[in-house]
């Protein structure tokens, strides 16, 4: 595994408390502690401290979801390799949650599930949460946060490539079939005739 696989910051992330209220600008209206510095990985704080503190630094910022804190796409996936990872819209937002939220054991008929904590998924991905395919990573090593690596895309793309490459070969010998029809019996040697019409001879001269 490489030392890049898991950048330094993300476990202190993962284990960071967000909305908490600030104790500098508590009484400010955005003064609970909803943003991260990945320069930094300290604790979180507000939007008034990141001016102050974290100008020009890496910042992301938390968003909650029914209690959950989550994470925007667009910008976790600048500075981490999120392939794998289920994502959902929220608010008309793309996130991905930072951490597994445990649930009652997924029913028989669920068709994806997590593949570290078995939460239930909508789509094919194998992880729920940054937390899970940290887990992932550690347990198994298939698996990368890495932008350089993208191990598992190389991995995926290969797969998709054989199983388009079977999809051709198979468009390719149906559209032989479509390039040379199989001829068409010959007409049967007494042409078809109409009944109830008499065929004279024709009148000589």
């Amino acid at each position: 595994m490489g030392t890049m696989a898991v950048p330094p910051w993300l476990e202190p992330l993962l284990s960071t408390a967000f909305f908490t209220v600030c104790t500098t600008h508590g009484d400010a209206a955005r003064g609970e502690c909803n943003m991260y510095c990945l320069d930094c990985k300290g604790d979180a704080f507000c939007f008034y401290c990141r001016s102050s503190k974290h100008k020009d630094h890496q910042v992301i910022q938390i968003r909650r979801s029914s209690y959950h804190d989550v994470v925007r796409v667009t910008e976790i996936q600048k500075v981490l390799d999120i392939s794998g990872v289920q994502t959902y819209v929220i608010n008309s937002a793309r996130v991905l949650f930072l951490n597994e939220r445990p649930q009652p054991k997924s029913g028989k008929g669920v068709a994806h599930i997590c593949e570290i904590c078995g939460r239930s998924l909508l789509d094919p991905f194998r992880f729920c949460s940054l937390g899970c395919k940290l887990v992932g990573i550690k347990r198994n090593g298939n698996a990368s946060f890495s932008l350089e690596a993208k191990n598992e895309v190389v991995v995926m793309d290969r797969t998709r490539r054989e199983s388009i490459s079977k999809e051709e070969e198979e468009l390719r010998e149906g559209s032989q079939q479509d390039i040379y029809p199989p001829t068409p019996p010959p007409p049967p040697s007494s042409a078809r005739r109409r009944k109830g019409i008499p065929h004279r001879a024709p009148f000589g001269s």
